[in-house]
């Protein structure tokens, strides 16, 4: 077995002594710091994938796995690389020639050079792209590469459907530069982003537009590599959509904005083809957009890769390409395959039978059936019932199978149990479509197996990931892919925001300002427990009220279920109030606690990962950790009030951070938006519970405290707690940044700025709403607040919120969603 380490003579390989020489020059306390920088900054930027198959009901991010990664680079030499990268250069070229010849004029298989049936029986032939441009059109390629006893590469497997990894490549090679950054400079590693940079370039030149609207096509977060491709459209500036943000009108696709149809003009696709449009593909599917094939036939959009590409992926294709290769580019192959006989021959279907014990035997074609759906299987690891059945189907429908050469990896070293050991491994490489040609990135990313004699890796439980280096002989060109000067085009807005991310962003501040709510209220009815004044004969009955409304949230249960919720063994000792508090900080089950609402809000959150920032994202890590207690224990009411004041004091970083750092877009709009409706309900029945005309000031104090109101109060009165002045200040006072008032002033100016989608100079719904709303806020005197006109405010605050959702998140279902003013 070759091993990328060491050579036969037993000796280190010399494109890694530099780096063993600096790696023996740690002591293993640096080592362990060095791989912890590692590890934290996968952990810091949320970098995850999913197994296919894991999801815990409705919480987008638990089936969510820690990105696996190995701390042991793969290094290759430049000259090895050089061959690698013309091979998959090579390859990427002949695929997409032939992908041009199937799905335009057919000449491979009128020339008998290939079988109709590799071609029709793949589900990955889309018949109604038969004649458009671009049917089948090729922008980023990937080859699965493993490296035989003999040192040489070979092809195992090709990806021309939706290729992922890219993203993963970028941060294992992020991860480990900031390990061992001394190591990168001096070993002259090859950097990454000239590829990014010619495949961003690539896609602009396929549009007829001079700026277009490039759009990642994402099947939504439940995705196994939705991490990257959120990564990616933020990394290349592209949009992230998915198939509901996406319409046709006119011929053209278009992106549904809070500003109107944007016209979409290249999709970067990430799902597979025939879930692309429903109305000419698959019926069933919910991920694509209706009559996006009749753009593609009228080249109103490109799609990369064209929504046919992934034909050219079947393993039946592989033992013809050493063939096609020699016609349509008059070359041999620089990278062989690995040995393929597809089984719909008769010939090659009775070699397969007759040596059956030696093959790997593997599906075809995608979902082709047969019981091999998990991929390859080495016949003679089958239990012979197995093996019989698996012979028969083969016989019966040899056209489904393929047989191949059992491939024995080569191995790379990983850091293990303190010392480094040999794990087989695969390499994936990327070519991208240039304008210059195809560009192959040196490097791509590396999977690693735990298993000693794996005869095949992917990404799953018990295998792990690492960057691949490739060393150059001088120092390396530093490349960015910030545009030069010469070619900057100054703009001050950030760009097109789709109605399902303002959507998003809109509830992910209502879910932060409930979660910062429940925590006051907690805070307050713990603060009252603890510091009991046997004096004041009010204290009980605000506790009471506390409670009360915690309840009423849905953030507790009642005093009847509080036996039941209370924890840990000291049940009969806990209070109803600190059993009552706990649930309402700890406990998922009661949707309105602060944990569930930090869930949703991580959850909302994890659907636009694009447009936060790593620190932002890391908030949402530490408030879980926070909100998070361990089973059958019961805390102290000490214990419970400092949990909620620490997470008190991280939502106020998290307010910081879109306050001093978000740009005044469209999408920091809809979050403060959120977040100001809401505080202005939560303040209405703050109030509501409140303000009663026989009010004791002990309650009075309580709704100061909810309201963070306590020193401008007392700065105001020299006196206690009176009704009139604490409603002024908590509902009308405009300077008071936690007033209803004040909320109502900022809705006011955040909705003015909002897009309209008419020009007739007519008021909108949300504007006239909150025009309603700030009138009877200034024409209000605090004498005549009662519970009734607070909760008009209350109900006038959910009314602009609904006005806010059917104007900007909803344009598909109402009047005016339906106008094409506005397209662009």
């Amino acid at each position: 077995m070759h091993d990328e380490l060491v050579g036969r003579d037993g000796q280190v390989r010399p494109q890694w002594e530099p780096f063993l020489a600096e790696w023996c020059a740690l002591s293993p306390e640096e080592l362990i710091q060095r791989f912890g920088l590692a590890d934290r900054h996968v952990h810091d930027t949320g970098v995850s994938y999913r197994v296919h198959g894991d999801l815990d009901g409705q919480d987008l991010t638990a089936g969510e796995r820690a990105w696996p990664l190995s701390h042991v680079p793969l290094v290759i030499t430049g000259a090895e690389w050089a061959t690698i990268a013309a091979g998959v250069a090579q390859r990427a070229q002949l695929l997409g020639t032939l992908l041009d010849d199937i799905y335009g004029p057919g000449e491979m298989i009128a020339n008998g050079l290939l079988p109709a049936s590799v071609v029709t029986g793949s589900a990955d032939y889309l018949r109604p792209l038969q004649g458009a441009p671009g049917g089948g059109a090729l922008q980023l390629y990937a080859a699965d590469l493993g490296r035989g006893p003999d040192g040489r590469w070979w092809v195992l497997q090709d990806r021309t459907q939706a290729p992922s990894g890219t993203g993963y490549a970028l941060e294992n090679r992020l991860a480990l530069s900031r390990a061992f950054p001394d190591m990168f400079r001096t070993m002259n590693i090859e950097r990454l982003a000239a590829f990014f940079q010619g495949f961003r370039a690539g896609l602009v030149a396929s549009s007829k537009r001079v700026e277009p609207r490039i759009c990642l096509l994402t099947p939504g977060p439940l995705n196994e590599s939705y991490f990257e491709q959120t990564y990616l459209a933020r990394y290349l500036g592209f949009l992230l959509v998915e198939g509901g943000d996406l319409i046709m009108r006119e011929g053209r696709v278009h992106v549904r904005t809070i500003a109107g149809l944007k016209r979409a003009d290249v999709i970067w696709r990430r799902i597979d083809g025939d879930f692309a449009d429903p109305l000419e593909l698959n019926a069933h599917s919910a991920l694509g957009v209706a009559g996006l094939v009749q753009a593609v036939r009228q080249g109103s959009v490109h799609i990369a890769n064209g929504l046919g590409s992934g034909v050219v992926e079947a393993r039946a294709l592989m033992g013809f390409l050493p063939a096609l290769g020699e016609k349509l580019l008059g070359e041999e192959m620089i990278l062989p395959n690995v040995a393929t006989w597809w089984c719909g021959q008769p010939r090659e279907r009775a070699a397969v039978l007759d040596r059956l014990d030696e093959m790997s035997i593997a599906p075809a074609f995608r979902s082709a059936g047969g019981g091999l759906d998990t991929g390859p299987v080495v016949a003679a690891d089958l239990p012979p019932r197995e093996r019989d059945a698996l012979r028969a189907r083969i016989e019966a429908r040899g056209m489904d199978y393929v047989g191949q050469e059992v491939v024995r990896l080569s191995t790379t070293p990983v850091f293990q149990n303190g010392h480094l050991e040999p794990r087989p491994m695969t390499l994936r490489v990327f070519a991208a479509n240039t304008p210059d040609g195809w560009k192959v990135m040196p490097g791509g990313f590396c999977r690693i197996s735990d298993e000693p004699d794996a005869r095949a890796v992917s990404m799953r439980s018990g295998v792990r990931s690492s960057d691949v280096w490739v060393t150059s002989d001088a120092p390396v060109e530093q490349v960015t892919l910030l545009p030069t000067a010469d070619r900057i085009t100054i703009r001050r807005v950030t760009g097109t925001l789709p109605s399902r991310a303002a959507d998003n962003l809109f509830w992910l501040g209502r879910y932060l300002e409930r979660t910062e709510a429940t925590l006051r209220l907690v805070r307050a009815l713990l603060g009252r427990l603890i510091d009991a004044d046997v004096t004041n004969p009010a204290r009980p009955d605000t506790v009471r009220r506390l409670a009360n409304i915690l309840v009423a949230w849905g953030a507790a249960p009642n005093a009847k279920g509080v036996a039941s919720k209370a924890r840990g063994p000291a049940v009969g000792k806990v209070s109803p109030a600190l059993a009552q508090a706990t649930a309402a900080l700890y406990d998922a089950a009661e949707y309105g606690s602060a944990r569930a609402n930090v869930g949703e809000a991580r959850r909302t959150a994890s659907v636009i990962r694009e447009r936060l920032s790593i620190d932002a994202w890391r908030l949402f890590g530490d408030l879980l950790r926070q909100l998070t207690l361990e089973p059958g224990r019961q805390p102290s009411e000490g214990e419970v009030y400092e949990v909620a004041d620490r997470a008190l004091k991280t939502l106020a970083a998290f307010s910081g951070l879109s306050q001093e750092n978000m740009v005044r877009g469209p999408g920091w709009r809809f979050l403060d938006i959120g977040r100001r409706i809401e505080r202005g309900i939560a303040t209405c029945r703050f109030a509501r519970h409140f303000a009663e005309t026989t009010a004791p000031s002990d309650g009075l104090d309580a709704l100061l405290d909810l309201t963070d109101s306590q020193i401008t109060y007392r700065s105001r009165y020299m006196v206690g707690a009176s009704l009139q002045p604490v409603l002024d200040l908590v509902m009308l006072d405009p300077y008071n940044p936690r007033s209803v008032a004040f909320q109502v002033d900022r809705l006011d100016t955040e909705i003015r700025d909002l897009p309209s989608l008419t020009e007739d100079g007519m008021l909108e719904a949300p504007r006239r709403l909150i025009l309603k709303l700030a009138a009877e806020c200034r024409t209000a005197e605090a004498s005549r607040l009662d519970r009734a006109s607070i909760l008009l405010f209350e109900q006038l605050l959910m009314g602009v919120s609904s006005a806010i959702a059917d104007r900007y998140f909803l344009q598909n279902s109402g009047p005016e969603g339906s106008r094409l003013t506005g397209i662009a």
